[in-house]
């Protein structure tokens, strides 16, 4: 695991000097502390033959596999293609037989080597063959060509700046900013999804002329034109028709092997363990194929609703397990600074910072995590497909969906709880005159748009161009015609919350402590499988996870499958009212504050009284707007 970084030109004005290269490496160090390495040439005018655009490639290397030889940047045979590269590739043994069978010399044991003789071989269709996590930077000098490509299920990062005459990459956006003179305008459209989602979507930043490479797309960028391209397109319309029995047999292979692959390693390696099923899962698949007590790790809260120790406890003990847990209280006016820094962008998931405590206790004992990342996606294990599935029986009955959303039970008053009954019951009615996929982003969202419309300043929206955030659910939304809408609603977040939410939770929150993590339900393999299954296999009467549980019901006990789902959270609701409140007020209310040209004040005070008050629980929202202004005074111009 490392952090990747470099540059391709071909105006000599917009080079990259030796101190450069060096300080935008230096700005992922905590994602490779072990090793360093740099490849740099000059643009080279060589008349009457074509001219030679300059390179910079930078890395930070995380030890794992090859310890001894497995350094980057890395050649082919003959200095013609370089590569900086960020991840594993699980199936790399398997590619190297073949490779070598072909003819290919090997100089190392590292799965890096076999990118490049596969890229020898195949080009930008390597990808394909990969089954991993990675980002990777490709150079052929051969063909003046830089290829830029990154895993399916976006498990690791990769953002760019393509500008005239250049083309700029990174791991993480603080490595670009390093470079002075770049420009650091705040993209308006991206504050709106951010309010939308809780980040900023890909292909878009947050500032302006920069971007994230999708999931499972390549760049290619040649005569200083930049092509993105998708590499992998699942058939997301197709359901099989299958047992639950052979489905079950089907995933014990999938996941088993896919938990396998994902324990080779030269370092020290264990797993994160909730108390719920999906990592408990992982966990268990791992010690079965262990000689040795897995290592298992645990955090804990003060705080009973948000404390799920006792069931990772009761896990580990079942499965016999090297366990190691952690109360702890956070420090969220210590932590703040700190996820400003490390994520680049606004992001206003607040599991963020139990992700953060578990990452740095883990790294403590190993190198290598695995976790349950993917679980609920695929298995439809989120409460809220529970409204998805009911609102679809709505959708049949014309009359009585009307009386559901009229406006008479938004008038009723309700709990300040955000969790209420009454609550949740006025929020699913008021969705139900929209379309599926309007609904469901309606309930997802932070801010939905008619409180986005309201908080905004005149000034902001006179700012924001004609583009609405529903787009990007949108578009994944409509991929899955033909499936019913639990299935939809799942594939979905997939491919959106899951990458942009998820993935990079653990993906910045692991690096920075420089801990690989890696997530067995995420092999593509099983995603397509999962993808492909009907409904019933995964959700039936109101739950999901049928088939995990028909497939490993003997695996755990009986309190893990039947207990209520949780979620990694804290407890924000009672810090903005004790703890954060001061910082929140000088953050959202002071003369000083950065956002103030976005929201109207009055809107925004009004947020924070009707919390303090305790009339509406707004912690997610302000939390949000907390991490944005801490966002602007880390990053912003």
């Amino acid at each position: 695991m490392c952090g990747i970084t470099g540059a391709v030109w071909n105006d000599p004005l917009l080079g990259l000097e030796e101190p450069q290269l060096a300080a935008m490496t230096r700005a992922l160090r905590h994602r490779g502390p072990d090793d360093e390495g740099t490849y740099l040439t000059e643009y080279r005018l060589r008349p009457p033959y074509e001219a030679q655009p300059g390179v910079a490639l930078g890395f930070r290397r995380l030890s794992i596999i090859d310890l001894a030889s497995g350094r980057q940047p890395m050649s082919n045979e003959d200095e013609s293609v370089w590569m900086v590269f960020n991840g594993e590739i699980y199936n790399y043994r398997d590619l190297r037989r073949r490779l070598e069978g072909a003819g290919h010399k090997f100089k190392t044991e590292s799965d890096t080597e076999c990118i490049i003789h596969l890229y020898e071989d195949e080009g930008a269709e390597c990808f394909t063959h990969l089954n991993g996590m990675f980002a990777v930077a490709i150079w052929d000098a051969r063909k003046s060509r830089l290829v830029l490509g990154r895993d399916r299920l976006g498990k690791k990062p990769l953002v760019y700046r393509h500008e005239p005459g250049r083309v700029l990459f990174a791991s993480e956006l603080k490595s670009l900013l390093t470079l002075p003179g770049l420009p650091r305008e705040v993209d308006p459209a991206a504050v709106d999804e951010y309010l939308t989602y809780q980040y900023v979507p890909h292909p878009n930043c947050i500032l302006k002329g920069y971007r994230k490479l999708p999931p499972g797309h390549y760049a290619q960028w040649q005569d200083d034109k930049l092509v993105v391209k998708p590499y992998w397109l699942p058939d997301f319309a197709h359901e099989v028709s299958i047992s639950e029995r052979d489905a079950a047999e089907r995933l014990r292979e999938l996941l088993e092997s896919a938990v396998t692959m994902r324990m080779r390693s030269d370092v020290p390696l264990g797993a994160f363990l909730s108390g719920g099923v999906d990592s408990s899962l992982i966990v268990a698949l791992m010690q079965k194929n262990s000689a040795e007590p897995v290592k298992t790790f645990s955090i804990g809260f003060p705080v009973k609703e948000y404390d799920e120790t006792k069931y990772a406890r009761q896990v580990a003990e079942h499965l016999k397990t090297e366990h190691h847990e952690l109360q702890v209280t956070p420090d969220a006016v210590a932590i703040l600074p700190k996820l400003a820094w490390h994520y680049d962008e606004p992001f206003a998931d607040s599991s963020a910072i139990p992700t953060w405590y578990v990452s740095q206790m883990t790294r403590e004992h190993v190198t290598v995590s695995l976790s349950g990342d993917g679980g609920d996606e695929l298995f439809a294990g989120y409460p809220r497909y529970r409204a998805v599935a009911l609102a679809g029986m709505f959708d049949y009955l014309g009359p009585v969906r009307s009386l559901l959303a009229a406006r008479f039970w938004q008038s009723l008053p309700a709990s300040s709880r955000q969790k209420s009954r009454l609550r949740q019951f006025k929020r699913f009615s008021e969705a139900l005159s929209l379309s599926p996929a309007r609904r469901y982003l309606d309930w997802i969202s932070i801010f939905n748009e008619s409180r986005r419309a309201a908080m905004y300043s005149d000034e902001f929206l006179a700012e924001l161009p004609d583009s609405d955030p529903f787009a990007f659910l949108n578009s994944a939304w409509k991929k899955m015609k033909g499936r019913e809408t639990v299935t939809t609603a799942s594939l979905t977040d997939l491919v959106t919350y899951l990458p942009c939410d998820l993935m990079t939770k653990v993906d910045i929150a692991s690096m920075a402590h420089s801990l690989e993590c890696r997530a067995p339900f995420l092999d593509y393999r099983v995603v397509e499988f999962a993808a492909s299954l009907p409904r019933e296999l995964k959700y039936h009467r109101g739950k999901g996870k049928r088939l995990l549980r028909a497939a490993f019901g003997d695996l755990l006990p009986r309190e893990i499958w039947t207990r209520k789902k949780m979620g990694f959270g804290v407890p924000l609701d009672h810090w903005f009212r004790n703890e954060l409140k001061p910082l929140t007020h000088d953050l959202l209310l002071s003369a000083g504050t950065k956002s103030r040209r976005f929201f109207r004040e009055d809107a925004v005070k009004s947020l924070v009284d009707q919390h303090e008050k305790r009339q509406f629980d707004h912690s997610a929202r302000l939390w949000a707007l907390v991490m944005l202004e801490m966002w602007q005074r880390e990053w912003g111009s």
